[in-house]
């Protein structure tokens, strides 16, 4: 048996993941799949100025639509919205608050306006992320998160690093499960109009 540290494990916990069921899942993702809406009413994102959002964050030529407070139920969202989420909300904001990151947010982002870019932008992200928990060592793992992750701040690095793999694990299974749904929905409309 290997002798693992805690921050080897849960480095390990999401590369594990990451390389054998997430990012071989997310090849070939095609535009139309990344902006595409299963349902009516659905968050997305949006070339600046057509959304019908509440809110709309983005500093580009796309925004992310919001609402707060969150509707209830809120609205279903797309694979560009959940991709969006994890880069910036999930990673993108954590590598600027922990890791040295250019300062971020979901007003600040530039969402990308392809599904390439949007795999370019979460695979940076993804990479700046893992590094920055190494970083950590295994004292960095027992220090308090800080005032950036607010009511939070006392909790531990390692606290925030575990929450953070269950997200990624999290919103990127609802994404492969979108390309699943997205896939054999078109193929069965496909195969109707035949």
């Amino acid at each position: 048996m290997t002798d693992h540290t805690w921050n080897s494990l849960l480095r390990e916990q999401l590369d594990w993941h990451w390389s054998n069921q997430l990012r071989g899942r997310l090849d070939g993702l095609t535009d139309d799949e990344y902006f595409w809406e299963p349902a009516q009413d659905c968050w997305n994102v949006r070339p600046r100025g057509t959304g019908t959002a509440p809110v709309q964050g983005g500093s580009g030529a796309m925004t992310i639509d919001f609402a707060f407070p969150e509707p209830d139920p809120a609205p279903l969202t797309t694979i560009a919205w959940r991709l969006g989420h994890v880069i910036v909300g999930v990673l993108a904001m954590r590598n600027a608050s922990h890791f040295g990151r250019a300062p971020v947010d979901y007003w600040s982002f530039e969402y990308a306006e392809t599904a390439t870019a949007a795999l370019a932008q979460l695979d940076a992200e993804y990479t700046a992320w893992q590094a920055g928990v190494e970083s950590l060592g295994e004292s960095g793992l027992a220090r308090p998160c800080g005032e950036a992750e607010g009511e939070y701040a006392e909790h531990s690095m390692a606290e925030l690093v575990a929450h953070i793999n269950r997200e990624v694990i999290h919103h990127m299974a609802e994404v492969c499960l979108l390309r699943d749904l997205y896939l054999h929905t078109r193929r069965h409309t496909r195969q109707e109009a035949s």
